[in-house]
């Protein structure tokens, strides 16, 4: 599971950087960073939740 959050986490990134999702908040290119940091999040969650 966590593998498959990487991914899709990785590629939100690449598809930000390529061409904004515009939702609230990642409306333009460099707004990238708050996909990275949402997912950096998401990662030290899934750590702490698996036993």
């Amino acid at each position: 599971m966590s593998k498959a959050l990487t991914v899709l986490l990785l590629l939100a990134m690449v598809i930000q950087i390529l061409k904004p999702l515009n939702l609230p908040g990642l409306r333009q290119r460099r707004d990238f960073w708050k996909v990275a940091a949402f997912a950096i999040a998401a990662m030290m969650l899934m750590v702490l939740i698996r036993p």
